[in-house]
């Protein structure tokens, strides 16, 4: 592969292939990756599949090298001076005609924290809320359970506490598939020494194969049957008192909304008979720890309801499963940087470190760092926003997207995109959405970069360059920063990742304490308290993350009585 390093001065990065993190550096003697020996996560040195064929790619004869101008209908090649002075005109007529909440900013879990930081301030500074990330969405009723009840949508545990569970249950996820690395290295090791996998899932996958009990619920009924195990286990009285009593609220009211709900009387509706209800909820009980495993299948179809999480996280509180080792919720995300393309802002209703955009001392944070205050309302996410191309929306900004290629009805966007006004895109290669583009910024690759990125255990590790991206090419970073001193008043002077790492510690208070040099070539995981060495590890330990000893169950109000089965249908 041409451009890169001498194999004699290797350099290590982050592999983008998931949000695992495990630390790779190329081989020339394999032509592909290899891990790295007592990595922060693969701490043996061992990648998947996905992780060896990292450099695949790079050298690609489609890659992007030079800025794309739409001349007369056609994307016709350009200079970086003509593609930011287009930027600058088009960016300036939409704020002069509609104002700042016609704009949209889209970033990417698969840009650096650094990026995304920078995409968020930039909408934030130029007055609109308008900004997100699919990474939000992915996992957006489950992280919503999680804020709200726990005060953290971060993975609760580490992964290197889950060897210690007795129980797992896997809930719409196929961790021996996605997640291979941190599956074979902390979950198979623990069910392989006799710890119980209960799998939640509507088919058979990678993960089945080592599961103890598989359950495929009916469509749509995960919540009920979980609803129905935490019924059992309150009748077999497994249930930790003491810590229901201390560290929970609203408990009578919880028990007495589950009168009435047992195994036969939802098998029906479920499609789960009785005894297995009743497997479960004796597995899961009487393990000393047990710890949930929840992928993009726990979430609701509409995003935004929370039944199936509120369901997982009351499962935990009255079995004591949480802040302890090997227990917890424990969300695996998919994508390279999804938690940390959340943490630093780039969603359209929290600031760096989820803190509500109405927050007052949040926004006074913000505003003493960038000397302007951030707008107060929250904004569209990516999909309201993609609805409203054209309409409210008339200018959008991509970075390392393809919104074009969705799970919504692919020609319907393709028309939101053509009715944008303007439609600044920065990619590395040829996509759908390049195609509706009015600017074409060419960019920068992972093994390109510097800057850092947050696995899904909550360890923010550092990128490092292996190779020199091609001739006419731009950095994110270096993009961004110059977009953004030209349309704002605010700050945009940084001459590298590391002096926006620096600001980002100053207002996202997650990652306060952390530094550059104190990750080095390890990792440094948040929350981070004053005088850690690498981080706090189990979270809800003393107090939740709301701030608060006790967090409240969720009485259900009799809602499986409302779902007629189909038989009396």
């Amino acid at each position: 592969m041409s451009r890169r390093e001498a194999a004699d001065d290797p350099v290590e990065s982050v592999c983008p292939r998931c949000s695992v993190g495990c630390r790779l550096r190329y081989s020339e003697r394999r032509d592909g990756a290899v891990g790295c020996d007592g990595a922060p996560v693969n701490t043996e040195g061992r990648l998947c599949r996905n992780g060896i064929q990292a450099f695949d790619g790079l050298d690609a004869e489609n890659r992007l090298t030079k800025p794309l101008i739409r001349e007369d209908g056609d994307l016709v090649a350009a200079t970086w001076d003509e593609a930011f002075s287009r930027i600058d005109d088009e960016f300036e007529r939409i704020l002069d005609r509609h104002g700042s909440d016609a704009l949209s900013f889209l970033g990417a879990p698969r840009c650096t924290n650094e990026e995304n930081y920078l995409l968020q301030k930039l909408a934030r500074v130029l007055g609109t809320n308008n900004v997100d990330n699919r990474a939000r969405i992915c996992h957006g009723s489950v992280v919503r359970a999680m804020v709200e009840r726990l005060g953290s949508p971060g993975m609760t545990n580490t992964l290197s506490d889950l060897p210690e569970a007795d129980a797992f249950f896997v809930v719409g996820a196929d961790p021996a598939k996605r997640q291979p690395i941190a599956f074979n290295s902390y979950v198979r090791p623990a069910v392989n020494d006799g710890a119980t996998l209960i799998q939640i899932d509507p088919g058979e996958n990678e993960t089945t194969r080592l599961a103890d009990v598989h359950v495929a619920p009916n469509p749509g009924t995960d919540a009920l049957f979980v609803r129905a195990v935490v019924a059992e286990l309150l009748d077999m009285e497994l249930i930790d008192g003491t810590f229901v009593a201390e560290r929970t609220a609203d408990f009578d009211a919880f028990a007495e909304s589950l009168e009435g709900l047992s195994a036969e009387a939802c098998a029906d509706r479920t499609g789960v008979d009785a005894e297995t209800v009743r497997g479960v909820a004796e597995a899961f009980g009487r393990a000393d720890r047990a710890a949930i495993i929840a992928g993009t299948g726990a979430e609701e179809d509409d995003h935004r309801g929370t039944a199936t999480a509120d369901a997982l996280i009351d499962l935990l509180l009255v079995t004591g499963n949480i802040g302890k080792r090997g227990t917890g919720m424990n969300l695996l995300r998919g994508l390279t940087n999804e938690q940390g393309a959340n943490d630093v802002g780039c969603r359209p209703s929290t600031l760096p470190g989820f803190r509500p955009v109405s927050d007052p001392d949040a926004r006074a944070t913000v505003a003493e760092e960038w000397g302007i205050d951030p707008p107060s309302s929250p904004g569209l996410s990516e999909l309201d926003a993609v609805r409203a191309f054209g309409d409210s929306i008339h200018g959008a900004y991509v970075i390392g997207e393809n919104p074009a290629v969705s799970k919504r009805e692919t020609q319907a966007v393709a028309r939101s995109l053509e009715a944008l006004d303007f439609l600044l895109v920065q990619e590395a290669f040829p996509t759908e959405t390049v195609e509706h583009a009015d600017v074409v910024l060419p960019v920068s690759l992972w093994a390109e970069k510097n800057g850092t990125v947050t696995n899904l255990d909550r360890q923010v590790q550092r990128m490092r360059p292996i190779t020199t991206p091609p001739d006419g090419v731009r950095h994110d970073h270096d993009i961004l920063v110059e977009i953004g001193r030209r349309l704002t008043d605010a700050r945009f002077e940084y001459d590298r990742p590391s002096d926006v790492f620096d600001e980002l510690t100053r207002v996202n208070p997650l990652y306060a304490g952390m530094s550059y040099d104190g990750i080095g070539h390890g990792s440094q995981r948040w929350p981070f308290p004053a005088g850690a060495e690498k981080g706090t590890e189990i979270l809800h330990t003393e107090r939740f993350r709301t701030g608060r000893k006790r967090t409240a169950f969720e009485p259900v109000d009799g809602f499986w009585r409302r779902e007629r089965s189909p038989e009396a249908e």
